[in-house]
């Protein structure tokens, strides 16, 4: 069975509380585009993320979240001088944080910048299509333009509000020769 693997590029979340300081008070974000999950969005806003040895500018993802948090490929987070840990999406205690610097105002954060564990999203339905369970490592096999490889430890995230992909970042899209979303198979180890 066919899942859609895609490249989750750098990017930030946002509290509304951040979103005010950095782009004023009642800050609303403007949607750029819809993302694969449902309810989730690209927006026109973006923000600059400083580190110990420079900078780099970062899109921000809508809605707002409980959290602000920040997901680097490992390659931009060594370019900014942050040694960001492998995590899975939310799970921010412990984790290095910055500056961030928007048009009305910056931040500074104790924590929350991390390198995103590729992982899978489906709803309850899907997982038992795919013979899945929430949190289990899994593989997925790709075949494009004549290079197969499997990404290995994929974690299952299972939700009712989930849209079926696999993110991976730009690191993994580029070793992997990924342009664009592609096909995958779900491989069990």
């Amino acid at each position: 069975m066919k899942i859609m693997v895609e490249t989750s590029a750098r990017h930030i979340h946002l509290t509304q509380q951040d979103l005010d300081t950095l782009f004023g008070p009642e800050y609303e974000l403007t949607p750029k585009k819809s993302l694969s999950q449902p309810g989730q969005f690209a927006c026109v806003e973006k923000v600059e993320v400083v580190g110990p040895k420079g900078s780099i500018k970062l899109s921000i993802l809508g809605p707002v979240r409980k959290r602000t948090q920040i997901e680097l490929s490992k390659t931009d987070a060594r370019s900014i001088g942050i040694d960001a840990p492998l995590r899975l999406s939310g799970d921010i205690d412990g984790t290095p944080g910055c500056k961030v610097i928007g048009p009305k105002g910056a931040i500074e954060l104790a924590a929350g910048v991390i390198v995103a564990k590729r992982h899978a999203h489906f709803t309850p339905e899907q997982a038992v299509d795919y013979g899945v369970t929430n949190g289990e490592l899994i593989g997925i096999r790709l075949n494009y333009n004549g290079r197969s490889l499997v990404f290995g430890d994929v974690v299952a995230r299972v939700s009712a509000t989930a849209g079926l992909a696999v993110h991976i970042d730009t690191d993994e899209a580029n070793a992997a020769g990924l342009t664009g979303t592609v096909d995958g198979e779900v491989v069990k180890f």
